[in-house]
């Protein structure tokens, strides 16, 4: 490893070695409701959220001189009106929830904010949501499960095209360290506007997917390098998201690429490589893709903001293009608010007769439909 980037396992996901092979790691343990607050004891500590066997969810506060209290999730029915108890903390018992990973927040006289009792933060910009893990019974797909676990490795490294330090993620399978001959496929995966390298891991549960997919032998053993996509200092719009794109694309394939390639065990060939994201990260997923499907044969979008038609213009029409593509994955939900955006690049790519696969599905732009979609994909790269 390069002895100038910083590189650790992040407790969430870490494999435990033992015996020479890969142990599962312990899911942290579910909230445990702390004793009632007596009079006078303003300071005892408030747990939230409390999970009850009926997937029922208790949801304090502790803020004495509010006037109203809201918790609002992406559950059904997520939204409801908190009570204040003799001490100054506000509750609310919400349910039964379907199991699932959900963001909420709690708003406090309008102001919206994280809830501070809960250290399950989605990773973001500007951190505004917390983290509700309802896990299935048998365990969804994006649940930890008892089968073997890859390692989420953390990376600072200095980036020569943009001058700055930057951070990235990469996920190794199950066995990367035993297979020391081997070389594996690398799949780019990138978040969306707001959010940051640590999402997919975090929030995404990516690794928890990879993982288990490869288990049920449905998904190849692959690197999952997960980058900041926030690139541009500053601007906005649409010409700040093409700026954005193109200092993404440079740190990519001037800075990344290399990194990748000198310090992992990752094959370094066109079928080898793949590169996908959502909303924002699918735009420059595609943009970056298309344009550089000598790079990257496997290209996907979930819920994309396309990029601008001049952007990917010559690639559309290049007829080498569905020569070079393994695959073109574009995903959207009925709901999305993008979804007229993603429709007219499928007509585009129909006009121009670019080979693609085309997912319109249940949902909006959320996290519950990409999970869906990377857990869909998976099995279909490089094969």
């Amino acid at each position: 490893m390069n002895s100038n980037s910083l590189c650790f396992v992040l407790l969430l996901t870490a494999a435990i070695k033992g015996s020479g092979a890969d142990a599962p790691i312990l899911a942290p343990p579910p909230a445990i409701a702390a004793p009632p607050a007596r009079r006078g004891q303003a300071t005892t500590p408030v747990s939230s959220p409390v999970i009850q066997s009926d997937r029922r969810v208790t949801f304090r506060l502790r803020a004495p001189k509010a006037t109203e209290v809201v918790v609002a999730g992406q559950w059904a029915n997520g939204r409801a009106v908190m009570s204040k108890d003799t001490n100054g903390v506000w509750n609310v018992t919400s349910g039964p929830i379907e199991p699932g990973v959900y963001e909420y927040s709690f708003q406090v006289d309008g102001l919206s904010m994280i809830d501070p009792a809960n250290s399950a933060i989605k990773p973001m910009r500007q951190p505004r949501t917390s983290i509700l893990h309802l896990p299935g019974r048998p365990p969804l797909l994006h649940d930890f499960q008892e089968v073997p676990h890859g390692t989420v490795h953390q990376h600072t490294y200095h980036s020569k095209s943009l001058d700055r330090q930057r951070e990235l993620a990469v996920y190794t399978p199950p066995g990367y360290e035993r297979q020391t001959e081997a070389r594996f496929p690398t799949l780019y995966l990138q978040h969306g506007a707001g959010d940051n390298e640590a999402t997919w891991v975090v929030h995404g549960k990516a690794h928890w997917i990879i993982d288990n997919l490869i288990a049920q032998g449905r998904a190849k053993p692959m690197v999952i390098v997960m980058m900041d996509g926030h690139t541009a200092m500053a601007g906005g719009g649409a010409t700040g998201f093409q700026n954005n794109t193109g200092l993404f694309e440079r740190d990519l394939i001037e800075d990344v690429l290399p990194f990748i390639e000198t310090n992992y065990r990752v094959k370094t060939e066109a079928v080898g490589r793949g590169i996908v994201g959502l909303s924002m990260g699918g735009g420059q997923s595609l943009a970056i893709g298309l344009n550089h499907a000598n790079r990257f044969a496997w290209v996907g979008g979930f819920s994309s903001a396309v990029p601008s038609g001049e952007s990917i213009d010559s690639a559309l029409k290049d007829p080498a293009t569905n020569e070079k593509l393994k695959l073109l994955w574009i995903g959207c939900g009925k709901d999305d608010f993008l979804l007229k955006r993603n429709e007219d690049f499928i007509a585009s790519l129909k006009e121009k007769n670019v080979r693609y696969e085309w997912h319109l599905s249940d949902g909006g732009h959320s996290w519950p439909v990409w999970r869906i979609y990377l857990a869909e994909l998976a099995p279909k790269l490089f094969r």
